[in-house]
Formats: structure tokens, C-alpha cells, sequence
């Protein structure tokens, strides 16, 4: 089955329906010659977006993901990579949890040295800052991309109201306006991406990169008997984790989206993938791999996109349960 591409929003640019994320993994789990070959395989099968952030390993996974690319020697006008700012690599005051400008222009010129790229295609604000001025961060925006140091910005994991806002003042100014946001969504996670945003998509026509397909790994299925040793569930620093991973209702629920995924001769992964990538807001759907392996598997999840007859939507809704749309 032959990728697929959705414009980002309104955009005019073009993101692979399902893309390959760094977090977790690059540096973690995963170094720059296993990159290469997770990135090259993402690639092959039509993958034209990688995803990082400055956060993600403290800033290593920029670098793994910088050695990779040049190594992969890949002409730059036929990929997209993303980066974020807010948490920061160090503890100043004006350094971490911030969107102040000072922090944002010195953090997409680290973010370019660590990935040994002249521009980002696509960086957000990683969250909302509520003591910087929204003009403050959007002028830092706006100047980022005017430089040509990216060429679009979004946020993520903002309210529809902070979106707006934003928005609302680069429309006023005339500067560039976020395009995307960066929300989790999948099977348990739906609220967001479906009832809140909902006027965004038309009103500004707000693009998605969505994170977190597989619930942290708890829709593959894998968590049923507890936390594997070789699990995201068993990562130091990631105990947080475990209580979502050993949830009995929704242990429960996957137990039951598994016999459907079974039906549709598909993983249970590949299912809630393609279940993401069904939604037509959902610009691309960030998958992550620790292993060319799983790649590969994941990819799959376009062949499964077909079989999401209207049925089928309908079963997932009566397992999991739909959000409540206000009237």
C-alpha cells in the first residue's frame, strides 16, 4: 500500500500519514547506526517526516538524529524535521519551562548546531508558557520563521483558547500564523483532537502531528501480563508510566480492540495506527520504534486504513466510548 500525504492544515506543504518520531528512543534506546537504519526504513516506505524536539534526551537526540541525516546524505527538500522549545536544556531562570524570546532564539540555534541543518521545517512551542506574553512568544515565532530558520511553527498540547489567541495577534501584526499543533491522541485519548479543537480546523485550519498512537505502548497489546523487561514500561525515569500501563479497565479494553484487530488479520498496533490516521484532522500520525523491525510493522497500519469500514468505527466507539460533543 502506497504512503500517503495530507496537507498540514491549510498549509501548502505535505506530511507522510504516518511519520517516525525520536522520543524515548534516539539516544536512549537507539544510536546513530540504528538511526540510520529506522530512518531509512521510515523512508522506504514513504515516511517524509521526522520528528524531534531540543527536550528529548537533552538535546542527544537532536544530535543522534543530526549524525544520521548526514549520513543518510538525503537531499533536504525531500524530508521535514521538527524540533520544540519549552522545558530547556539547563536551569536558569530564563532557561527552562519559558517561551520568552531570549529562549527562543537562542534554542532553535542550538536545536540547528545539534541537528547540523540550516533550517527546521516545522518547530513548535513544546507547551504553553501562561507568564511570557502571547505577542512575546508569537514575535519570537514570527521571527524565527521570517529568518528562515524554520518554515512553519504550531505549539502543542495547547487549549483551543491559547491557540486561538495566538493566532488571533499574528493576524493583527501580520506575522506568521501557528499552522499545526502537536496533540496526544489515540484510542483513549480522544477528547482533544475531536471535540475541542473541532472549530479550529475550519475556523484557522489548524493542522495535526499527533503523538502517542499506542497509548505509551498499552494499545500494542504487550502489557496484558504485566510490565516486559524490554517495555518503555520498565525505563528508568518512566515510572509514571506504570500506572496507566497496569489500568485493568483499560487492559480490559485492549483485550477486546485486540479480537477486532484479529478480524482484520492486522496487530493490534498496526490497528490503532491506522484507527489515528482515519481521522481526516489528523494531519500525520508520529509512530516511534525502538527497533527496524518495528518500523517496518508499523508501516504496515496503511493496509489496515481500508478496512475501517463505518462497522467497525462503530464497535471501537461501543469498546472505548465517544467523547460527548457540547451542543
Amino acid at each position: 500500500m502506497e504512503m500517503q500525504y495530507r496537507r498540514l492544515g491549510r498549509a501548502g506543504i505535505k506530511v507522510s500519514v504516518l511519520s517516525l518520531g525520536s522520543w524515548v528512543t534516539f539516544h536512549n534506546q537507539v544510536q546513530v547506526d540504528a538511526a540510520v537504519e529506522m530512518m531509512s526504513a521510515a523512508r522506504e516506505a514513504g515516511v517524509n517526516f521526522f520528528d524531534n524536539a531540543e527536550v528529548y534526551a537533552g538535546g542527544k537526540s537532536e544530535e543522534v538524529m543530526g549524525a544520521a541525516l548526514k549520513k543518510l546524505g538525503w537531499r533536504r527538500g525531500s524530508y521535514l524535521v521538527s524540533t520544540k522549545f519549552y522545558w530547556g536544556l539547563n536551569d536558569g531562570p530564563n532557561e527552562r519551562n519559558t517561551l520568552n524570546r531570549k529562549r527562543l532564539l537562542e534554542g532553535i540555534d542550538g536545536s540547528l548546531r545539534r541537528l547540523g541543518l540550516d533550517y527546521v521545517d516545522l518547530v513548535f512551542c513544546h507547551r504553553p508558557d501562561r507568564e511570557t506574553p502571547i505577542e512575546e512568544t508569537a514575535r519570537a515565532m514570527q521571527d524565527i520563521v521570517a529568518s528562515g530558520r524554520a518554515m512553519y511553527w504550531g505549539v502543542s498540547e495547547w487549549s483551543a483558547d491559547e491557540i486561538r489567541a495566538a493566532w488571533t495577534v499574528c493576524d493583527k501584526y501580520g506575522w506568521h500564523k501557528p499552522t499545526m499543533e502537536q496533540p496526544e491522541y489515540n484510542l483513549f485519548r480522544r477528547e482533544r483532537v475531536e471535540v475541542e479543537y473541532a472549530r479550529l480546523y475550519e475556523d484557522i485550519g489548524l493542522g495535526t502531528t499527533t503523538w502517542s498512537p499506542l497509548a505509551s505502548g498499552l494499545l500494542t497489546g504487550k502489557y496484558q501480563n504485566g510490565i516486559p523487561k524490554d517495555s518503555r514500561g520498565a525505563l528508568r525515569g518512566y515510572d509514571w508510566l506504570k500506572d496507566k500501563l497496569t489500568d485493568k479497565d483499560s487492559l480490559a479494553k485492549v483485550q477486546k480492540l485486540g479480537k477486532i484487530a484479529k478480524e482484520l488479520d492486522c496487530t493490534l498496533a498496526q490497528f490503532a495506527l491506522a484507527w489515528c490516521a482515519k481521522n481526516p484532522h489528523v494531519s500525520t500520525v508520529i509512530t516511534g520504534a525502538s527497533r527496524v523491525e518495528q518500523v517496518r510493522e508499523n508501516m504496515k497500519a496503511l493496509e489496515v486504513l481500508p478496512k475501517l469500514t463505518e462497522d467497525v468505527m462503530k464497535r471501537v466507539d461501543e469498546v472505548v466510548g465517544k467523547p460527548e460533543v457540547e451542543e
